[in-house]
C-alpha cells in the first residue's frame, strides 16, 4: 500500500536543505541524488523530484501556490548557475548542476541494471515516442511502457499511466503546469517518483536543438537558447535573470540584519 507521506530520512537535520527564495534545495553530488532516488523507488511510497532553476524560483516567488508545490516536493535539485549564485553568496558549496537534459539520462543509465519502468507524458504529438525510442538506444535495461502527449484529456491519462505501473514517471509540461500537474495527480497515478522534466523530450527527439560543447563548458546554454528562440525566452533570461538577482541579493540582506 503506498501513501504520499514522506519518509523522516528526507527531511531530518541530517539531509542538508539550502532555501533559495522559500523553496529548500539539496545541494549534493551526482552519485548522492541517485542513490536518494533509488531509495524512493524501492521505499513503497510516492514521491515527487524537482529539478529547479533561476526561472523557476521567479515563477514561485510570483505564485505562492507554486512555491508551496515546491517547498514540499521530496527532493529539490539546482538546474542552472541561478543557485549556485545563490548558494555561493551564503558560503554553502553548490554540489552538482542537475541539468535535466544531462541529468535524467544519466538517472536512468545508473540505476540500471534494475528493470526500470519508464512513462514519459508531455510534449507535442509523437514526441514523447521519439524521446522513449532514443532512451532506448541509450540503454538496453531502460524499459519504457508508455508514452502520452500533453494534451487531451486528463481522465484518459491518468488512466493510461495507471495501466502501465511505472516505477518512474517523466512530466514534460513545463514550469510550472508539470510540477503542479504531478502534485495534483500524484495520489491518483501511485507512481513511486515523479520527476518534472521541461524540453527533455524535444531535445531527446531532436526537436530542440542542444548548445555546441564548447557553449556547455562556458556555462553559456542560457545565451544559446536566447539566440535560437529569442522571441519565445527573451522575458525569461533578459528579464528574468537580472529579477533573480536581485531578488537573492535583497534575501541576503534581510537573513543578515
Amino acid at each position: 500500500m503506498t501513501s504520499s507521506a514522506r519518509p523522516a530520512t528526507w527531511i531530518d537535520a541530517d539531509d542538508a536543505r539550502f532555501p533559495v527564495l522559500g523553496v529548500p534545495f539539496t545541494l549534493c553530488g551526482l552519485g548522492d541524488a541517485v542513490e536518494r532516488i533509488r531509495d524512493m523507488l524501492m521505499s513503497g511510497m510516492l514521491h515527487q523530484v524537482v529539478l529547479a532553476n533561476a526561472h523557476t524560483l521567479n515563477l514561485a516567488v510570483d505564485d505562492p501556490a507554486y512555491r508551496r508545490v515546491l517547498a514540499e516536493a521530496d527532493l529539490v535539485l539546482r538546474d542552472g548557475v541561478g543557485v549556485e549564485l545563490a548558494a555561493r553568496l551564503a558560503g554553502v558549496e553548490a554540489g552538482h548542476n542537475f541539468v535535466g537534459t544531462d541529468f535524467v539520462p544519466e538517472l536512468l543509465r545508473r540505476l540500471g541494471p534494475r528493470d526500470v519502468r519508464v512513462f514519459l507524458f508531455g510534449g507535442e504529438p509523437g514526441v514523447a515516442e521519439g524521446a522513449a525510442e532514443v532512451l532506448r538506444t541509450r540503454g538496453a535495461h531502460v524499459n519504457v511502457v508508455g508514452t502520452a502527449p500533453g494534451y487531451g484529456d486528463v481522465a484518459r491519462v491518468t488512466r493510461q499511466i495507471r495501466a502501465a505501473r511505472p516505477d518512474l514517471l517523466l512530466v514534460a509540461l513545463g514550469n510550472p503546469m508539470q510540477e503542479c500537474w504531478i502534485e495534483e495527480h500524484r495520489e491518483e497515478l501511485g507512481v513511486p517518483v515523479s520527476i518534472g522534466v521541461g524540453a527533455l523530450f524535444d531535445y531527446l527527439a531532436g526537436r530542440v536543438r542542444r548548445a555546441p560543447q564548447w557553449v556547455l563548458r562556458l556555462r553559456a546554454e542560457w545565451l544559446f537558447r536566447l539566440v535560437v528562440e529569442p522571441r519565445r525566452l527573451w522575458r525569461r533570461y533578459v528579464m528574468g535573470n537580472p529579477r533573480f538577482v536581485w531578488r537573492v541579493l535583497r534575501s541576503r540582506r534581510r537573513e543578515q540584519w
